[in-house]
């Protein structure tokens, strides 16, 4: 009986194993995720440069939240930190963005740098893979009546990695899609 019990169980294990690996991404295309990754991190730094910039018109402004919003997992959410304060706010993505662009300053520069990966991508038991991008934000604001505010962010992004399906011509096709998720205030300094 325990000998049967222990081919049982050895036999589950490798059929465990096999599942695993076979959803293990081929190293080609894993960097071509990674890559699609870290594009869609750049993409976010340029919508986020443009809808704070105070010199953009409030229409293109929307449009490219519209555009943001498109890269994120449902319901993610982006940290807000500040120098004067020790807590760290966290809001919707969109809401991020329309109190980005309401911002009161006459003049804002955001800009991101030092992107990378500081974790690989895991499988999660729903088949979707998470990694983590960190990133390092630049943030000035000035006014004409010669407010200013400067400081640096390290954040950490969640990247969410799926294999989707879809139809062209009658024909299912399969891709993976990336997609960001939370990202969180690590350090803010001056």
């Amino acid at each position: 009986m325990k000998i049967q019990h222990f081919i049982i169980v050895i036999a589950c294990a490798l059929l465990a194993t096999s599942q695993v690996n076979a959803q293990d991404i081929d190293p080609n295309r894993k960097r071509a995720i990674d890559s699609l990754a870290l594009e869609k991190v750049k993409d976010l730094s340029k919508y986020i440069s443009l809808i704070g910039d105070k010199k953009t018109p409030f229409s293109e402004a929307t449009r490219v939240m519209d555009r943001a919003e498109e890269l994120f997992a449902p319901d993610s959410e982006m940290g807000v930190s500040s120098l004067s304060k020790n807590d760290i706010a966290y809001y919707k993505v969109r809401k991020y963005f329309e109190r980005l662009m309401a911002l009161n300053y006459d003049k804002v520069e955001i800009k991101w740098y030092d992107i990378h990966y500081i974790s690989d991508l895991e499988l999660q038991p729903d088949g979707k893979y998470v990694g983590v991008v960190t990133i390092y934000q630049s943030f000035v604001g000035t006014s004409d009546d010669g407010l200013s505010y400067k400081d640096t962010t390290k954040k950490d992004i969640t990247i969410y990695v799926e294999k989707k399906k879809t139809q062209i011509a009658g024909r299912i096709i399969e891709f993976w899609d990336v997609l960001l998720g939370d990202i969180r205030v690590t350090e803010t300094t001056a």
